[in-house]
């Protein structure tokens, strides 16, 4: 059997280190170029340094709805991590490629870029629209902004498939996740004097512990949905830093907390209730110290993705995937921001999930064949 068509591209790009922290350029360079030379229509979006930029591509029509190709760009760090490979250097060996990010999800996007020129010599009766983006690792950054900008478009994508790692079976919903801080700040004293104080250890204690009586009530009353695993939303206290000294009544101390919600459960339920429990603390803090308090800042925020089987979208996925089988995934992505935006999205994409974010992170090569032939059967679709 022969090996894929876009091993060469799927190469170039493990080479290039886009870790979430460092400029993703390089590679969105190469894309547009590929892209360009098939007279793509190109849009690019950047961050505030323009150090990282996010590329929108059309090729074929304008005036009809389109399909979305999309991926991230960036990959996680592999600092502390025991690879017996290079990371940074495609290493094929036993009917896989090893290298950081093949899973998650430069295969993808160099599978996209591999068939790009079989979509631009085809009679297409509607537009591929490729859509690469920057951060999506660190709360989908990028794409927040490549949606915004969507609005020069003069009709709507009818679809966006996004190709996070999959084993190309489709998914067609997943969980939210909101992240957020908690401050708390005391009022320091001696600790033999503490009723002198605002312990804000203890006081951020509290809350946790009001976090994880919280998750302990969703777990056993719901909402339920058996779809995913673990079947209900999750609220988990990642980090928590405070205090100086034992003999010291800490004065600050913070924590960060996530809520990885069903699709159709609220989290700004969940979220007025924390407010509400912070109200009911405040007051006896603000009795010893004027200072005191307690913020809550939510730096990301992601919405879940919900769509039914029956879907036309999903019905049409199905049928190019060649598998009827649909599923839930506890993890997030942007299709539930594009679903948000009132773009129809699907995930689908070669390699498994299990794989992404380890050492020697790896995809099988039979993976990437099969993405080749959805996408060949997507362009069959779109003539």
């Amino acid at each position: 059997m022969p090996l894929p068509a876009s091993i060469e591209t799927i190469a170039k790009l493990i080479a290039i280190d886009t870790t979430s922290y460092k400029t993703n350029l390089q590679l969105i360079d190469l894309a547009e170029e590929i892209l360009t030379a098939l007279g793509a229509n190109i849009r690019r979006t950047w961050d505030e340094s323009r150090n990282k930029a996010n590329i929108f591509a059309t090729i074929g029509p304008n005036d009809v709805p389109g399909i979305v190709l999309s991926g991230h760009t960036d990959v996680v760090p592999v600092d502390g991590q025991d690879w017996t490979t290079d990371p940074f250097r495609l290493t094929p060996m036993d009917g896989k490629l090893f290298g950081r990010g093949t899973a998650d999800m430069k295969s993808f996007i160099a599978i996209c870029l591999t068939l790009a020129p079989e979509f631009a010599a085809a009679p297409l009766r509607m537009p591929v629209h490729f859509a690469f983006s920057y951060d999506e690792e660190v709360g989908c950054v990028g794409v927040r902004r490549l949606i915004d900008d969507l609005a020069h478009l003069a009709v709507r994508p009818a679809l966006c498939i996004v190709g996070e790692p999959t084993d190309m079976k489709a998914v067609i919903g997943h969980k939210g996740k909101k992240s957020v801080r908690c401050h708390v700040e005391g009022h320091e004293c001696h600790s033999a004097l503490n009723h002198q104080g605002v312990n804000a250890v203890e006081i951020a204690a509290e809350m946790v512990t009001r976090l994880r009586a919280m998750q302990r009530r969703i777990k056993e009353q719901g909402p339920f949905d058996h779809g995913y695993q673990p079947p209900y939303t999750t609220v988990h206290t990642g980090t928590m830093q405070g205090g100086t000294a034992l003999n010291i009544v800490p004065k600050s101390c913070s924590f960060e907390f996530e809520i990885r919600n069903l699709p159709d459960h609220d989290p700004e339920d969940l979220m007025a209730e924390v407010r509400g429990w912070a109200q009911d603390l405040v007051p006896e803090m603000l009795a010893v110290s004027e200072a005191s308090g307690i913020t809550l800042d939510e730096h990301n925020s992601t919405p879940g993705l919900g769509l039914d089987e029956m879907d036309a979208v999903v019905q049409l996925v199905c049928a190019l995937s060649g598998s009827n089988q649909t599923s839930k995934v506890a993890f997030t992505t942007e299709a539930g921001l594009f679903q948000q935006a009132g773009i129809p999205a699907v995930v689908i994409g070669p390699g498994s999930i299990t794989q992404a974010h380890r050492p020697d992170e790896f995809i099988a090569i039979e993976q990437v064949a099969k993405c080749e032939d959805f996408l060949r059967r997507l362009l069959a679709h779109m003539c």
